[in-house]
């Protein structure tokens, strides 16, 4: 593996924002439909400092601690700490779980960052700071260099196991957000990417197919014709979908998940009769699709719900939540 680029992780010098933000910023839309989620082991602290300073304009905006009574025994050592910290990255939310070292994040859904030249003229070089930031005490998948898709490309995987494709983005065409949940289909799911894009874009709304490059020749496990780099919409939040042309041992995971807000039961009734796929996986509002993703179906305000007395004791007993047993009614 060649050396990572250099660079201290207190790097003084302030990242300007990056990229083509997404249509509505958050304090536009308060509700973003689907959050990613990231598996944190007990640090998750730590890794919102983290990235509040190698990620460009990154902050937290919310926080929640777990209870101090009512939780499981494997949960004991975790009474009245941090729960989850929500990010904010060029207005996109991401959600970190502080939880224990039942699962790791992997780069089979990993986060791509566009550096755009046309809304930053030093896209290049925030790049690379933002590179040498992520980069310590990780592992380089993909060296920053030249390929055949893009000009200057890297994929590193931090410290906390968490993934990250850093893009010079051509501004041709139409434009992307600055950061996109990647999912990459390996392992047990190898070549299912097609599949899994017409899928998602029916189960949600707003769907729309973006760009589509198959596999002209079989390249590893991925046979001609699957997918070599798609990227679609849906609930006006861009994804990317690849079959891996390499073979994997590891496939998707609850180290990274997909929370969907929803509005209300009928919606949360929905969601799970579609995405829920492994019985066994189900628990606490979390479930396993078709293909692997592991999804957290929710209530919007789960937050207020979770205050009511009882509600985090009565939410353990439940594999889909159910709104008005959380409330208590």
């Amino acid at each position: 593996m060649p050396a990572l680029p250099g660079g201290p992780i207190l790097d003084p010098a302030p990242l300007i924002p990056a990229g083509q933000p997404a249509p509505e910023s958050a304090e536009e839309d308060p509700m973003q439909k689907i959050v990613p989620n990231v598996w944190f082991q007990g640090n998750a602290a730590e890794g919102a400092e983290f990235y509040e300073h190698a990620l460009p304009n990154t902050h937290m905006v919310d926080s929640a601690n777990y209870p101090t009574e009512g939780l499981l025994e494997f949960q004991q050592d975790l009474a009245g700490e941090l729960l989850t910290a929500v990010l904010e990255i060029e207005g996109y939310r991401v959600l970190l779980i502080n939880a224990g070292d039942e699962f790791t994040p992997n780069p089979a859904i990993s986060f791509l960052l566009n550096f755009d030249p046309s809304r930053d003229e030093n896209a290049r070089t925030t790049l690379q700071r933002v590179w040498s930031r992520l980069s310590p005490g990780g592992t380089a998948l993909m060296p920053l260099d030249t390929y055949p898709f893009s000009e200057y490309y890297g994929w590193v995987q931090d410290r906390y196991g968490v993934s990250w494709q850093l893009m010079l983005t051509n501004p041709e065409g139409e434009p992307r957000p600055f950061i996109t949940p990647s999912l990459m289909f390996g392992g047990q799911a190898q070549n299912h990417a097609k599949q899994a894009v017409e899928y998602y874009t029916g189960v949600f709304g707003d769907a729309k197919l973006g760009a589509l490059v198959p596999y002209a020749d079989q390249t590893g496990p991925a046979l001609p014709g699957n997918v070599m780099y798609s990227d679609f919409t849906v609930e006006d939040q861009w994804f990317s979908a690849m079959d891996s042309g390499v073979t994997q041992d590891f496939s998707f995971t609850p180290g990274v998940s997909l929370m969907v807000n929803c509005t209300d039961q009928d919606e949360i009734d929905r969601f799970w009769e579609a995405l829920s796929a492994v019985p066994e996986a189900e628990q606490c509002g979390w479930c396993t699709d078709q293909f692997g993703v592991s999804w957290q179906v929710v209530p919007v305000d789960t937050d207020d719900l979770m205050k009511q007395p009882g509600a985090f004791e009565r939410m353990l007993t439940m594999k889909k939540l159910d709104i008005a047993q959380l409330r208590g009614d």
